[in-house]
This record gives structure tokens, C-alpha cells and sequence, in this order.
């Protein structure tokens, strides 16, 4: 997204509004075939004209890769949360929740979600929630705080957490961090009995092809424009080894071959190459050992 293309209204962070952008383009350009969300256009604040010029501009730069990669992350997250559901979790943290609406569109009896961002990124979220009469369930959560500068997890337990099995959805947010920050993250989520964390990363150039290379860095140029670069990447053996480290025994790594295997198989929906960009799921199951 460029500068001209954000609202009136700008939202603290770009980045955050362009991947709520690409999740509601997929809904109209792909039929939300891999990921339907009814509130996508809604939690934007666009009107009917501004959203019919987003899906034209976005027919006619015909670039699906990062549009498909954020339907099948929240895919990914959703499958997540059921299968957890099903071993009786009924606590999930969104880190790094931008205009994220799990937490809208999954109100349960019993369930709670915790919604953590930076303050001025909550506080304008819930401005358009607001203006745009999106009803707030009494299981979402808001609470405002900074990964790098606060104690986090403490801000989320006054706030109503427990220290008990909780899902975690850090989406769009480790490759913005440097390398010390997403392992900080990652031990701290660690101490959280029976923790599951669901999340992304940018890999190395090392084993990415060509075209994957050049979109990954089209990328890295186009958020680096807009102030917030990319800080950090990973390669899939070197985040296992961190994750094993940290306690986490069952791990899930998905890279871009895998993901259009589980995804992409349905009629009208393209093969998008893909940038690179993994999709982990790791559940720490053993404790005291």
C-alpha cells in the first residue's frame, strides 16, 4: 500500500492496515475460498466507493502472493484454535492484534480472548469498531502494551489471563522485530503452561528460489518505505532449534511448498509462488522435565 492509499484517518501502523487490506481484497477476488471473514471490509472503515477502488486497483496489479499468504496464515491461526478447542482450550492471546477480528468473529461460552497492541493501535481500532457499530462480545479483551518495552505478560494478567493452555496468534509482527526481541517473545510465551503459538516468520535467502527472493525483497522495500522495515529472518532449522531450546516439543514448520499443498487445491484459486514466508504452529507439552 502507499501513503496515498490510506485513510484520512491513518492508522498508527501502516503495515497493519495494509495486511487488513489484503485480507478483505481475498474475500472479493477470491471468494474468501481459503479464509472467510465477514467482518474484513467493516473493521477497514472504507466506504462502498473506496472499497470498490481497492479490488480494482488490486484486479489490475494482478500480484496475489501476499494476499494469499495472510488468507492462509489466518487459516492456519483458525484450524489452530478448533483443534485446541478440542483438548478443552478456551483461552487465545492475539499479539500484535492490529485489525486482527478473531476475537469478533469467535465470541463462545467460556471462552476469552485477549487482544494485546501497541496503545495507539488499540485505541484506533476500537475508535472504528465504534463508528463502524461492530458489536464488542463480553469474551474480547483489550489491552495495550508494547512487546519491547513492557512487561507484557503482567499487563495481560491484570487484565484477566491466566496462566493456564492459551492458543497465541502473533501474526505479521516477528519480521518486524530484530532477531533478540522475537526470541525474547517467544521465552516468554514459553512459561505459559501448555502454551501453543501460532505464528510467521521471514526466512534467510538460503534455499529460496529466484522469484521467491525478488518478492520477498519487492516486499522488504515497499515496508521499509513506509518506516517499518524488516528486522529480522529466520532459516526453518535455526527457528526449530530456538523453539526446542525454549521447551516447545511439537512442531509444526509450514514453508511455501507445503502451504499450497494444504491450501491451494481448491478450483479458482491460484498457485501464488509465494516470498518465502513460513507459518509455525509449537506446543509445549512437557513440563518440570
Amino acid at each position: 500500500m502507499q501513503e496515498s492509499e490510506l485513510p484520512a484517518d491513518a492508522p498508527p501502523s501502516r503495515t497493519a492496515y495494509g495486511a487488513a487490506v489484503h485480507r478483505a481484497l481475498h474475500q472479493d477476488l477470491d471468494g474468501g475460498l481459503i479464509f472467510s471473514d465477514p467482518l474484513a471490509w467493516q473493521v477497514l472503515g472504507v466506504d462502498v466507493a473506496e472499497r470498490e477502488r481497492l479490488v480494482e486497483q488490486a484486479r489490475e496489479q494482478d500480484r496475489p502472493t501476499l494476499r494469499t499468504f495472510i488468507a492462509m496464515r489466518h487459516r492456519f491461526g483458525d484450524e489452530a484454535v478448533a483443534q485446541a478447542v478440542l483438548r478443552g482450550v478456551d483461552q487465545v492471546l492475539v499479539l500484535g492484534a492490529g485489525l486482527d477480528t478473531f476475537g469478533l468473529r469467535n465470541a463462545a461460552p467460556g471462552r476469552a480472548v485477549f487482544e494485546l497492541d501497541l496503545p495507539q493501535m488499540s485505541a484506533w481500532k476500537q475508535s472504528i469498531l465504534s463508528a463502524a457499530e461492530i458489536p464488542i462480545p463480553d469474551s474480547l479483551h483489550f489491552v495495550a502494551g508494547d512487546l519491547a518495552r513492557d512487561d507484557w505478560l503482567q499487563l495481560l494478567a491484570a487484565s484477566g489471563l491466566s496462566k493456564r493452555a492459551t492458543t497465541v496468534l502473533w501474526f505479521g509482527v516477528s519480521p518486524y522485530l530484530a532477531a533478540p526481541a522475537v526470541k525474547a517473545t517467544l521465552a516468554k510465551l514459553s512459561t505459559i503452561p501448555g502454551v501453543e503459538v501460532v505464528f510467521d516468520y521471514a526466512t534467510t535467502d538460503a534455499g529460496l528460489s529466484g522469484e521467491a527472493k525478488e518478492l520477498r525483497d519487492r516486499l522488504g522495500n515497499r515496508v521499509a518505505a513506509l518506516g517499518e522495515p524488516f528486522r529480522s529472518s529466520w532459516g526453518p532449522d535455526e527457528m526449530a532449534a530456538l523453539l526446542r531450546d525454549l521447551g516447545f516439543d511439537e512442531i509444526e514448520d509450514l514453508g511455501p511448498r507445503e502451504l499450497a499443498s494444504r491450501y491451494l487445491r481448491r478450483p479458482g484459486l491460484r498457485a501464488a509462488g509465494g516470498g518465502g514466508g513460513h507459518l509455525v504452529r509449537a506446543r509445549r507439552t512437557r513440563w518440570g522435565e
